[in-house]
């Protein structure tokens, strides 16, 4: 589905949530990729960058906690449900 509105507007037959559903992005990634693609096409091209440098953050800051984590469990011998991959989630 489509939006109308410019910012969603692609050059291709296909749009960014088409590339992000492709490769399989998690809703951080997905969304650092729309507002990189979204950036000067609204009001505020710094607002979206602002927004995809939000997002990616977020995303090393939960791929660090997981690595973390498993690292711990490692060191101690436990085997943990943490234990899988972050880009299986």
């Amino acid at each position: 589905m489509r939006g109308t509105q410019i910012h969603y507007e692609a050059t291709g037959d296909y749009d960014i949530i088409d590339v992000c559903n492709h490769y399989a992005l998690n809703f951080n990634r997905g969304n650092v990729v729309k507002y990189i693609a979204r950036a000067g096409k609204k009001d505020d091209e710094l607002q979206d960058l602002y927004k995809a440098k939000d997002y990616i953050e977020r995303e090393i800051a939960f791929v660090r906690e997981l690595r973390n984590k498993e690292a711990e469990d490692f060191k101690d011998g436990v085997v943990s449900p943490y234990n899988y991959n972050y880009k299986d989630r």
